[in-house]
């Protein structure tokens, strides 16, 4: 890795003097200069950026970083009260959200720090919070890096989202990924509604995890930007800037070594996936290309899964030569915290880190031959959060999760007709090689360290350890008709790349490179990554389509090409080492500094390709005119928050089967209003239907009554849709079908573009 080879492993974090401490500083204020460039340049308005900054400082991080403060026993950095302080203010404003939308005061959302500010202003025993003194500061080339990572993420941010989805559709050709409508309609609803119902079926229970669309509502209704704006610009770059920092901070916290930090976050936020022929495909899944805008809440988890990961590795075993303070016993109160929080940011977090104490518990009574009571506290808490997100987040609905071993692997192998045992067996054994290629190579750094400790690692690397493991396993355990399974590999990687950063840091402190030996290999594993981007740009490869063998061969192929590359060089290095003294016992990190920099064109190939093929490309595209998205803003202007809304659009694409494809998500999404019935085909009982999307609503009645108000509508009917299901407004998309002559008769046509018409029902 480039930012570990650069650093010097001795390097002092002591308090600086005044003029060094000042430029501490500058890295953060070019850092968000340069993101607040890119979100202007990407169509961001800029009272809206003002707005949302000042949110995020005062109503997140400045109450959170006050109650982190009086929990951590001892201050250590100022970066890590600010990442760990937002991280617990996200948490408390998503109390204070729940709070104030149960008592219908959601307008008062904007008062709720006055709780943990007047207190920490008045008691004398809080005050002494607000200024501190620390013993240690970040170096500025950590900082510097860091930054880097920060900004250049940002930048594929722009590339791969910003730049393909304006706020508001200004055209009629404009295509969006499919989930995106979805995901707003959640936060729409969630401005207004606790708990949350199914936006576009009102009245159908949410068994979802919603908490990060809560979260961009309260910063909407809080900082008055509008909603739009905060989905498509303002909070998914927010959250993988902090989770970038905290993967920094954490990092440095767990293993007692600053450097370790800002390599995982190197790992995690600039070196790409492995598969990345052509920019545009998932094959097994991915880490960060398409994931962290395609599923924002796989995103917002990591900001709290992050922070509960060093409570817990600081209460299971503290890194014998750390000299990172302790947090105390103040953790726990932490970790009640982060777990509660995380039972609804992502349904993959907690049963990832339930098989973490797990394997650190069994692996510690096998070592130890003890059970350590911080693992069982922990393990205790754990079960009781999960237990709570099953039972009252998700009704115990399975949401379409099976167990069904290697599945994710089967659809690739094929089936064994034709084949010789061996063939299939050689098949198997590639596929399950493309599988770790693909999601794990940047985790090599854990097999060095194993390989240096000889296997022995210390409580708090088995729980790193054991998360990184589960994700993958649970991966391959399970099936999900969508796919989902994947988001426990993305769970663990968080863990993972922790300790992979921490191998490479021992691994490097093992060949005691010189200051000029590691700038040359900074260096060199710079020039590998634009190598290997601008070898990707030349040999670039169509997609194959279908889940097929040979859409993993171009992967096999390169991987195949570097081995014989990386085994040519290794051959090489070992004749020199021969004459050349300074080259013996330094190879291993020069391999493992290439294989760790493989993934580089990961982010840049996805970010082009986007140019090509908006969206994603491959992945599922809606259109989304602004005509209907004008006329459901509209609705949102002109009504009140609890009113229903009723739509003859319920279909993305009517099959040749006859059957509607029932993801219309548009008029629930920008209307920010429960719809009667829209799109029903992400309801949540709907998942695992043997038709998928395509299967029939489960209220015939209700849909036929709603359809008749537009086909033929009469005073009963419309009666007894106001009166008994709340609807206010129906608004008739006329590319679905036009209206009946007789609504214009029986309810107050208030809106009329054309393509869409809303009335008012009397």
């Amino acid at each position: 890795m480039t930012v570990l080879a650069v650093a010097d492993a001795e390097l002092p974090v002591s308090d600086p003097p005044g003029g060094q401490r000042l430029a501490g500083f500058l890295p953060p204020l070019v850092g968000y200069a340069a993101v607040a460039t890119i979100l202007l340049l990407t169509g961001t308005p800029p009272i809206d950026l003002i707005a949302w900054t000042g949110y995020a400082a005062v109503w997140v991080m400045l109450p959170g970083t006050l109650v982190y403060r009086s929990l951590r026993s001892r201050p250590h950095t100022l970066v890590e009260d600010l990442a760990m302080g937002a991280a617990v203010g996200l948490v408390l404003e998503l109390a204070a959200w729940a709070a104030f939308l149960a008592l219908d005061a959601g307008s008062w959302l904007w008062c709720w720090p006055l709780a943990v500010l007047v207190p920490y202003a008045v008691l004398p025993r809080l005050r002494r919070h607000w200024s501190v003194r620390y013993p240690a500061f970040a170096p500025l080339g950590w900082a510097w890096t860091l930054t880097a990572v920060v900004v250049g993420f940002t930048g594929y941010l722009a590339a791969s989202f910003l730049s393909t989805n304006p706020v508001l559709p200004t055209s009629e050709g404009q295509q969006q990924y499919i989930d995106l409508a979805f995901q707003l309609s959640i936060a729409g609803a969630a401005t207004h509604q606790v708990p949350l119902d199914v936006p576009q079926v009102a009245g159908e229970p949410l068994h979802y995890h919603w908490f990060g669309f809560a979260q961009m509502a309260a910063s909407s209704l809080i900082s008055g930007v509008d909603l739009p704006t905060v989905f498509f610009r303002l909070a998914v770059p927010a959250w993988c800037a902090l989770a970038a920092v905290l993967v920094a901070v954490v990092g440095w916290r767990v293993s007692g070594r600053a450097w370790v930090g800002v390599a995982a976050s190197a790992l995690m936020f600039t070196v790409g996936e492995f598969g990345f022929e052509n920019g545009v495909r998932q094959l097994f899944g991915t880490q960060a290309t398409f994931i962290v805008w395609g599923s924002p809440s796989m995103t917002y988890s990591w900001v709290l899964l992050l922070p509960l990961i060093a409570v817990a590795a600081d209460r299971i075993g503290r890194t014998s030569d750390s000299a990172v303070p302790p947090l105390g016993r103040g953790a726990w109160v932490l970790a009640v915290l982060f777990l509660l929080a995380s039972t609804g940011a992502k349904a993959s977090s907690l049963p990832v880190l339930l098989a973490a104490l797990a394997c650190t518990a069994v692996l510690g009574l096998l070592t130890r031959r003890r059970l350590d009571l911080p693992v069982l506290a922990l393990t205790g808490l754990a079960l009781a959060a999960q237990l709570f997100a099953t039972a009252v987040l998700f009704a115990f609905e399975s949401h379409g999760v099976t167990v069904d071993p290697f599945y994710v692997v089967r659809v690739y192998v094929g089936p064994a007709d034709g084949r010789t045992t061996g063939v299939h067996v050689l098949i198997w054994a590639a596929v399950l090689v493309a599988f770790l290629l693909n999601l794990q190579l940047r985790l090599a750094g854990v097999v060095a360290l194993l390989r240096l400790r000889r296997f022995r690692l210390e409580a708090g690397q088995l729980f790193l350890l054991g998360g990184a493991l589960a994700g993958p396993t649970l991966h391959l355990l399970l099936k999900h008709p969508g796919g989902s399974n994947q988001y426990f590999t993305r769970t663990g990687f968080a863990f993972g790349v922790l300790l992979s950063a921490w191998g490479y840091a021992e691994l490097l402190d093992r060949a005691a490179l010189t200051r000029r030996g590691k700038v040359l290999l900074g260096l060199a594993a710079a020039g590998l990554a634009v190598a290997l981007t601008a070898a990707q740009f030349a040999w670039r490869v169509a997609p194959t389509v279908g889940p097929r063998f040979d859409r993993l061969l171009p992967l096999l192929r390169w991987a195949g090409a570097l081995a014989l590359l990386a085994l040519l060089l290794g051959l090489l290095w070992w004749l020199l080492g021969r004459r050349f003294t300074a080259l013996a016992g330094r190879g291993g990190v020069v391999l493992l500094t290439g294989i760790l920099v493989a993934g580089a064109p990961g982010l840049v190939m996805d970010g082009a390709a986007a140019r090509e093929n908006p969206n994603g490309g491959a992945y599922g595209l809606v259109s989304m005119p602004a005509s209907r998205v004008e006329a459901a803003r509209w609705v949102r202007a002109h009504s009140e928050p609890d009113d229903v809304v009723a739509t003859n659009a319920h279909c993305r694409q009517v099959l040749r089967s006859g059957a509607c494809d029932a993801r219309s998500f548009w008029l629930s999404a920008y209307a920010q209003r429960s719809v009667l019935v829209e799109g029903w085909g992400f309801a949540p009982r709907m998942v695992g239907e043997p038709a998928g999307v395509a299967a029939p609503f489960w209220d015939q009645d209700l849909l036929a009554a709603n359809d008749a108000a537009f086909t033929a509508p009469t005073a009963a009917g419309l009666a007894d849709l106001r009166d008994r299901r709340r609807v206010r407004w129906l608004v008739a998309d006329r590319s679905t079908g036009r209206e009946s002559p007789t609504l214009g008769e029986l309810a107050e046509l208030r809106f009329d573009n054309g393509r869409v018409a809303v009335y008012r029902l009397r």
